[in-house]
């Protein structure tokens, strides 16, 4: 495991919604569910640092019942109505009144509020997230959407162009292609240097094979 993975997740977006849809990667050219149940689910909110690793546990707990099958599968249903959202937003087409009016009966249904709390030197406006049930996750979920498609760059919103995980593009000069340089990189970067040794070889193979011919005549 390297820095793209926390509790078993990978973390390659850069954004909280991002690294949401990224919860059903391709791996062995087979799609991995990684949020199959409630404890799965928990366990995600605790790496996504949305509640500590006490609350984390304490939410494994409570949530590894069949009861809350039906949510958890609202959630992945959501999970793949954002991606398509996002695949369109990628190919340069607007979202859809259809998209727009889902995101806004969540963020009602599911408000994200903030409150001041006391810090050591000043208070400080935090995001208010005490999840009792897992469809209390659609709060940061629901905000996390608004929040790409009214304040994240389209530009930078990419899908990688080895896999199916998708990231916002943060560097500066905004040229980045794969969703991280250890997982698809490397591999890219592998796959060329292989690539450019073939085509060396081939060259010096005919270069060789032009000058036994010259030789022979």
């Amino acid at each position: 495991m390297n820095n793209d993975w926390r509790e078993g997740f990978l973390f390659v977006g850069n954004h909280l919604l991002l690294d949401f849809i990224n919860t059903r990667p391709v791996m062995t050219d087979e799609p991995v569910e990684m949020l199959p149940d409630g404890r799965a689910l928990a366990r995600w909110l605790g790496a996504a640092g949305l509640v500590n690793k006490r609350e984390s546990a304490r939410l494994m707990r409570r949530w590894a019942v069949p009861e809350f099958s039906a949510a958890i599968e609202e959630l992945r249903q959501f999970r793949e109505q954002v991606r398509q959202v996002v695949l369109k937003m990628e190919a340069g087409d607007s979202v859809t009144p259809a998209d727009l009016r889902n995101v806004n009966r969540l963020l009602l249904a599911y408000p994200y509020v903030d409150q001041v709390v006391q810090t050591e030197t000043r208070p400080e406006r935090h995001s208010y997230f005490v999840p009792e049930i897992p469809v209390h996750a659609f709060a940061p979920l629901a905000d996390a959407f608004a929040d790409l498609l009214t304040a994240t760059p389209v530009s930078r919103i990419r899908k990688c162009n080895s896999c199916v995980l998708h990231f916002c593009d943060t560097s500066k000069k905004g040229t980045r292609v794969w969703c991280s340089m250890n997982l698809c990189g490397n591999r890219a970067k592998v796959a060329a240097y292989a690539d450019r040794n073939r085509v060396a070889a081939e060259k010096s193979t005919r270069a060789r094979a032009r000058r036994e011919l010259s030789k022979r005549r």
